[in-house]
């Protein structure tokens, strides 16, 4: 099903575009608006949030609609939050756009990630959602930066209208060639919210927070990194961020497929190979050709954690697999937000710069030591099967 997968990831680009360019965008729209820079930064604030708390319920309202259609209504909410935010006459309509918008990231990749695993034969699950999630990665090496240029040319308005046309893009595709009846499972709201309660799906949704906040502990403070340590210029800086968006699309594709063979021993690998390549930086980022390296290395492992932690959430919640889906993209986004907190507090507490990959590292041992957990406990739960069979 490669176009249907195609007409995925063209959705997922766009979605990603318009979370993430938002940043690039800040100084322009907070002239605009007439507000302090740190108050439009509040609008990647209210995105993260409104993912977090607002796609699990959205879910739940969609969990026995079809799923075609379900993905295009998603689609043509996220065109219309797009539309609103160009439209956007003061900060307050501009924040509810941008609230709006999130409503339909966190479900579209959830449910999306449920359909895409639906398409393809089961020992190619992981591997069509790193297809879908390839259009996330382009959007960071592509979408942002093309979309922040367009945004300074022409004006902050047009970048949202680009975006715009992407979605109507997307959602002919969609129309066009997601299958008209996609298989489902009837939901009921007891059994969706039941699987909150199973330790083993908590524990995955733990990974994947733990995982974020790893990341974007580091990320977020990146350019200051390679500014004031690597001492790159501002346009190096766009360069290694180029290829760091090269290793997350790379790092998509392989985790798709040591997903697909291997799901646990991959999981446990490669978190771990992310705590070894973060510590590794915090010497590397002192000279331009070891620093570039670690960063395509650093964004293949990190974003290799994707489809294999998606995969395993929809797994383990089995029994509403959309809501848990849906979930996983909250838990990310919460990482998201903890992760640059947590940075900013050891920024703030006068910590050298190049120390911060350390943060990143540190939490990364926390989400193998809860890999680890959960395939003590898988164990120990088979092993009690086993006896009592």
């Amino acid at each position: 099903m490669p176009l249907a997968l195609l007409a995925l990831a063209v959705a997922a680009f766009g979605i990603g575009t318009t979370e993430f360019v938002i940043m690039g965008l800040l100084p322009d729209v907070a002239r605009d608006l007439a507000v302090s820079i740190p108050h439009a930064g509040l609008l990647i604030t209210g995105y993260a949030l409104g993912v977090v708390f607002g796609a699990p319920i959205l879910a739940i309202g969609t969990a026995n609609m079809p799923r075609k259609a379900t993905l295009l209504g998603m689609t043509l909410m996220f065109i219309l939050g797009n539309v609103l935010c160009a439209l956007a006459p003061n900060y307050a309509t501009l924040m509810a756009a941008r609230v709006v918008t999130a409503l339909c990231h966190g479900a579209f990749f959830g449910i999306g990630s449920v359909v895409a695993a639906g398409l393809v034969a089961p020992n190619k699950r992981a591997q069509a959602i790193a297809m879908m999630f390839t259009g996330l990665t382009l959007a960071n090496v592509l979408g942002v930066p093309l979309g922040t240029a367009l945004g300074q040319y022409a004006g902050w308005r047009s970048t949202f209208w680009a975006v715009s046309v992407i979605g109507v893009v997307a959602a002919l595709a969609q129309w066009l060639w997601l299958p008209k009846h996609i298989p489902m499972d009837k939901a009921n709201l007891a059994s969706e919210f039941k699987v909150l309660g199973k330790v083993n799906v908590l524990l995955a949704l733990g990974m994947s927070v733990l995982a974020s906040t790893s990341l974007f502990s580091v990320f977020t403070y990146i350019a200051p990194i390679l500014q004031d340590i690597t001492g790159v210029s501002p346009h190096g800086v766009t360069v290694m961020l180029l290829l760091f968006g090269v290793g997350l699309t790379g790092g998509s594709m392989l985790g798709g497929r040591l997903a697909d063979s291997r799901l646990l021993p991959s999981l446990v690998g490669v978190a771990l190979a992310v705590v070894v390549i973060l510590a590794a930086f915090s010497q590397t980022s002192r000279s331009v050709v070891p620093a570039a390296i670690t960063l395509v290395l650093w964004g293949i492992f990190a974003f290799a954690l994707c489809p294999i932690l998606q995969l395993l959430i929809i797994d383990q919640a089995h029994e509403a697999p959309n809501l848990g889906s849906t979930l996983n993209q909250s838990a990310f986004n919460l990482g998201n937000a903890a992760g640059a907190w947590i940075g900013g507090l050891v920024v703030a507490s006068g910590a050298d710069l190049a120390d911060l990959p350390w943060t990143g590292a540190l939490v990364g041992v926390l989400t193998v030591l809860t890999a680890l957990l959960f395939i003590y406990l898988q164990r120990r739960e088979a092993a009690a099967v086993n006896v009592s069979g």
